[in-house]
């Protein structure tokens, strides 16, 4: 009798380890909220963080671009992102953010860090088969 039970305790087991992996994944998803959103000619640019804010520190974030017709993902190939912030009687403080594509076509996931709080101006641009742009908008760190 124990015999029939093992392939049902496998399945259970597989089921149970299979909606854990996707639940997880979809709950990551979820997770992220809108920082900044922008829209250009042909391509939306949003980007996101799971805390919905930029902070002191290391920050990890993705960027996406959708198309603004069909609203669908675009590649837009080699992606960078570029953040300053003046400061009267000082040089701008620079900070890049290390990138690389997503598993999901026209995401992209980084990192940035910023050694102090303020209003970043950052830059986005792209040049790939969706064509060559950027865009900049304002984030601030806390």
């Amino acid at each position: 009798m124990t015999g029939g039970r093992q392939p049902m305790t496998r399945l259970t087991a597989m089921v149970t380890a299979f909606a854990f992996v996707f639940g997880a994944g979809a709950a990551g998803w979820a997770a992220e909220k809108t920082l900044a959103t922008q829209k250009t000619k042909d391509v939306v640019v949003t980007l996101k963080s799971e805390a919905g804010q930029w902070k002191q520190g290391k920050n990890d974030f993705a960027l996406e671009f959708t198309s603004a017709k069909e609203k669908q993902p675009v590649d837009v190939g080699k992606v960078t992102l570029n953040t300053s912030m003046t400061m009267s009687g000082m040089a701008p403080m620079i900070a890049g953010a290390t990138l690389k594509p997503d598993k999901t076509p026209g995401r992209y996931v980084g990192t940035i860090e910023f050694p102090d709080t303020g209003t970043r101006q950052v830059t986005v641009a792209w040049d790939g088969p969706a064509g060559k742009g950027s865009t900049k908008f304002s984030v601030p760190v806390r």
